[in-house]
């Protein structure tokens, strides 16, 4: 066989007669497969991101067995591979940073390996993206099991404690009022079991956009890491693997515009992460499709706001699984779903939801009184973000505060807001708006989640618990307040966020879908330009600054998009490509 026949052969490999097959079963063989083993088809990989350095995606190993034996009940061959992993709390500078490397090791090891599908076992917050994006390039068969959220803990009186109930302790901490022993207590506490975090935030979300893009079986998303219905799943999803292989369902048939439109659309019911924008967006690139804000904004805008849950709710995630998980989502706004869009059970929407009973449940709102008209995702635009940037209104402390003017107050990055938040001198008040920058995804690199500036500690203790904020950075799902994230362009890259200074007056109106300053052309063309303090000259640090594009471009590869006309060149489009080359941001046109 040529090199290229190799390539595309798959798992047909195994059952060649000549020199190919034999060697790929010899090598099997010597594993402890037998004869009638490495003779089955079709050969079904498992692509596995558990890793003890990835505490959510952990249980992801127990539930690799049940995976395999799905698959051999349909009469398939399973092999497991496993890929790198990207834990949100663990991964330095920040999980988005690698996003992308993920990715192409997902896709690489899919593309190059002789396998007819894959099952992708996926949980953290961007493990579950890149595997997506990795998939949709190879284009081979692919289904997706995720690894279900944690279980709900208890601290002192809180018997339903969650992760999101963490950040106010942490708030509270730092202004002295949380104990030593309470602090040493909570640590203990709050984290009893593997999975990933147990309210709707960026790991939540993006299970449910598996399933919707008919990745990830119907119903999915919610059951419990640990649960026997988890269990369930990975055998479930091992035989759907198999039939999807023999069916060759190719991931690019399953990412269109409509079904893109039908996840954002259950994102923005279920009030989820902002992340979601930058996911689906670089999901979209890998197919050859584009977004973009207005679609973004027009899909929130007419989808109303209904799962009552936290971290903008009020219930826990099992009520939403108790109450019909996402397919009930999906039923409470099936006037705007495109129901004939596949499933991964084989079937549409449209038939999920005929054979659903979907009993009313406080969890989802009632038909006529939403939580919001609208979808709890807004797209804001203005000459502050001439390319778009993201508030979440789901949760928000301080409804007033959207629409806000107010003086800015202005960190550059990371360590100077550390150094100045608490400062008993910082020249702040309630009406202040809080600004960090240099935290986009070339200036720190990657976007961190350090978008939920904390409330300076003098305002904490006078009992202030929301301010207006503005980053070019990220902010977790399980995170609320009145933030908005991923200013685009951002700072490093000749946004306009990075020539304000502390004393610009800003305005917010989250009505309007505007975030604006009110400095005069004079003005902004006295002003120097924010530098990248990002020079690499090797590594994937280098190949990162070269190529990796904006939040409104998903913060993909340029090289790595599917449509030739949105990539560039191989010497790389991204605006890291023209930092690299010497770049004067003085110069951007804003």
């Amino acid at each position: 066989m040529s090199q290229r026949d190799l390539i595309q052969a798959g798992g047909a490999l195994f059952a060649d007669e000549g020199q190919d097959g034999l060697m790929h079963r010899i090598f099997l063989r010597g594993e402890g497969f037998s004869a009638d083993d490495v003779r089955k088809s079709p050969v079904i990989g498992i692509a596995n991101s558990s890793s003890e350095l990835n505490p959510c995606n952990a249980g992801l190993a127990s539930l690799a067995a049940e995976v395999k034996a799905g698959i051999r009940e349909e009469g398939g061959l399973p092999l497991e591979f496993p890929t790198i992993s990207i834990s949100e709390p663990f991964t330095r500078p920040t999980s988005l940073y690698l996003r992308n490397l993920m990715s192409m090791d997902v896709e690489e090891m899919i593309s190059s390996s002789p396998i007819d599908g894959v099952v992708l076992l996926g949980g953290c917050d961007k493990t579950v993206p890149a595997q997506l994006m990795g998939a949709v390039s190879a284009d081979k068969p692919a289904v997706m099991l995720t690894a279900g959220p944690r279980p709900v803990s208890c601290f002192k009186r809180n018997s339903e404690f969650t992760v999101d109930d963490v950040w106010p302790l942490c708030e509270s901490r730092r202004v002295g009022e949380v104990s030593d022993a309470d602090w040493l207590s909570l640590e203990g506490s709050v984290n009893t079991g593997v999975g990933t975090c147990n309210v709707m935030g960026t790991a939540t979300t993006m299970a449910a956009v598996a399933e919707m893009l008919g990745f990830a079986l119907p119903g999915s998303a919610l059951p419990p890491a640990n649960g026997a219905s988890r269990r369930e799943l990975a055998r479930a999803t091992g035989r759907r693997a198999v039939w999807a292989a023999r069916a060759d369902v190719k991931p690019q048939h399953l990412v269109t515009m409509k079904s893109l439109e039908n996840a954002f659309r259950v994102v923005s019911a279920l009030g989820g992460s902002t992340n979601a924008v930058i996911h689906l967006e670089a999901i979209a690139g890998r197919a050859g499709l584009r977004i973009g804000a207005e679609n973004f904004e027009h899909w929130s805008s007419s989808t109303e706001y209904v799962a009552n849950v936290r971290p903008g709710g009020a219930h826990l995630l099992a009520d939403l699984e108790k109450a019909g998980g996402i397919p009930a989502i999906v039923n409470r706004i099936r006037e705007v779903i495109h129901l004939s869009t596949p499933t991964a059970d084989g079937s549409t929407w449209q038939n999920v939801l005929a054979v659903g009973t979907f009993e009313d449940h406080p969890a989802i709102s009632s038909r006529g009184k939403p939580l919001s008209p609208r979808g709890a995702l807004v797209m804001l635009r203005g000459n502050l973000a001439p390319r778009g940037a993201v508030l979440k209104a789901a949760g928000i402390y301080n409804p007033a505060l959207q629409q806000h003017r107010g003086r800015a107050v202005v960190f550059n990055g990371i360590a100077d807001l550390n150094s100045r938040i608490d400062d008993p001198d910082l020249d702040v008040d309630a009406d202040s708006v809080l600004v960090l920058r240099g935290m986009g995804t070339l200036g720190a690199p990657g976007m961190p989640e350090v978008g939920h500036i904390p409330i300076p500690s003098k305002l904490h203790r006078a009992g202030v618990r929301d301010m207006v904020r503005l980053s070019d950075a990220r902010m977790s799902g399980t995170s609320t307040g009145t933030v908005v994230l991923h200013i685009t362009p951002e700072a490093a890259a000749g946004g306009p966020l990075g020539i304000l200074r502390s004393g610009d007056e800003i305005e917010l109106d989250v009505t309007a879908g505007t975030i604006r300053h009110f400095l005069t052309d004079t003005e902004l063309a006295s002003r120097p330009a924010f530098v990248n303090p990002q020079r690499p000259s090797r590594g994937f640090a280098w190949l990162h600054q070269r190529h990796v594009l904006q939040a409104d471009e998903g913060c993909d590869f340029d090289f790595l998009r599917h449509d030739p006309t949105v990539t560039g060149t191989d010497t790389g489009s991204g605006p890291g490509a023209r930092f690299a080359a010497g770049f004067d941001a003085q110069k951007m046109q804003i």
